[in-house]
């Protein structure tokens, strides 16, 4: 039977109430207290994982944030990334005058106030970026990067009666709804997958009365899939890394080193001409990445000198290095860290917080480094051809 965004099963003895929200819609928080506390159920099961409940309930968790740390632990294209997506929710909750999630966390209230068990049905978050991440393939990758990216250009107001119609689908899935057309595989870790991860969790939810606060494009997928028993273990699974980028990534330093070597021991001059040609090149295009996220000066030349060195070890970044000087030299202060959740909502703001803007050093070193590489490598090769 279904009401008002209400759908309601019965499986054996337990009875399953499914409230389909938007995730920016003052409506769906007021319909989820007046369920609950109609209900009153044994247990309220939210479309949350244990990182994204800690980061809805806490108002200062950016307070808590180590940039060193995220660095360090290669994070910062994954932190990039969520703050990105996450911009698009919090631009449409600001819109609308309501905090993002504001139906989630009435649901966790409203089971404390009613002493029901409150279940986390989502699948970890990281696990499904993974998931997604292992699916698209290097230019996959780029791509994505890029339009993740774009999402942050587009300033666009939204209407109620386009929010109502967010309604059919949750709030990650509409910001990656134009990725899912561009990289159809998106689909299946991003919104097949977790219906069968929350239809399981819903199900093996304790108590005869279990009422669900889900995104409403997850409806129609978690009625399919609450039927059948899921294995969890392949679903909560990250995907093997492919030994592919690895070769790669040491092949070709040990290409480049050997032609270089070689070329030094016939034409030493030509030798020089090739080291050079590398450096400039590595260093200039990595540097001007760090330019272009607007780094200190010193991050800019941390950049310049680190990539020609880091572009011939996989093991080095060069953006991790220009990362490091950006953070200890424009260390971001508390006023940064709660800004971060509305600067992230402009362009302007992408570049003008001091977190945001060593994460864009990091990333726009590590992609000039990049390209550095390709092009220098290719001078060096030409250069070696020439002088056979």
């Amino acid at each position: 039977m279904t009401e008002e965004n209400v759908t309601r099963i019965t499986i054996g003895e337990k009875e399953y109430i499914l409230i389909g929200t938007a995730h920016v819609s003052k409506q769906s928080a007021e319909q989820v207290k007046e369920v609950i506390e109609r209900e009153k159920p044994d247990t309220v099961a939210v479309e949350l994982d244990e990182q994204r409940y800690q980061s809805v309930m806490e108002n200062d968790k950016w307070r808590n944030m180590n940039i060193f740390k995220v660095i360090r632990e290669k994070k910062a294209t994954l932190l990039f990334m969520n703050l990105a997506i996450s911009s698009f929710q919090n631009r449409m909750a600001k819109q609308f005058g309501i905090k993002p999630g504001q139906e989630m966390i009435q649901g966790i209230e409203s089971a404390k106030e009613h002493d029901a068990e409150l279940v986390l049905a989502d699948r970890n978050i990281q696990t499904t970026f993974a998931r997604i991440w292992g699916n698209v393939g290097f230019m996959g990758k780029a791509k994505l990067m890029t339009q993740v990216f774009g999402s942050v250009l587009v300033q666009e107001s939204i209407s109620e009666e386009e929010l109502e119609r967010m309604k059919q689908q949750d709030t990650l899935n509409a910001a990656m709804n134009e990725f899912s057309k561009a990289f159809p595989k998106l689909k299946t870790p991003l919104i097949d997958e977790r219906d069968q991860y929350l239809a399981q969790k819903i199900k093996d939810a304790p108590g005869n009365k279990i009422v669900a606060v889900l995104g409403a494009a997850h409806i129609p997928g978690i009625l399919k899939e609450i039927h059948n028993e899921q294995n969890m273990q392949e679903l909560d699974s990250r995907p093997p890394k492919s030994i592919v980028p690895k070769v790669i990534g040491w092949a070709i330093p040990l290409l480049i080193i050997s032609i270089i070597a070689y070329t030094f021991m016939n034409n030493p001059a030509a030798g020089w001409d090739q080291t050079i040609s590398w450096l400039l090149w590595n260093g200039s295009f990595a540097a001007l990445g760090a330019a272009i996220a607007f780094g200190h000066p010193l991050a800019i030349i941390t950049a310049f000198i680190v990539a020609p060195i880091s572009s011939l070890n996989p093991l080095m970044a060069a953006g991790w290095f220009s990362g490091i000087v950006q953070a200890a030299l424009k260390k971001p202060s508390v006023g940064d860290l709660e800004a971060l959740s509305d600067d992230v909502q402009s362009f302007k703001g992408f570049w003008q917080n001091k977190v945001t803007r060593i994460l864009l050093v990091v990333i726009l070193t590590n992609i000039g480094s990049t390209l550095g590489t390709f092009i220098g490598g290719a001078d060096v090769i030409r250069t070696f051809f020439q002088n056979l």
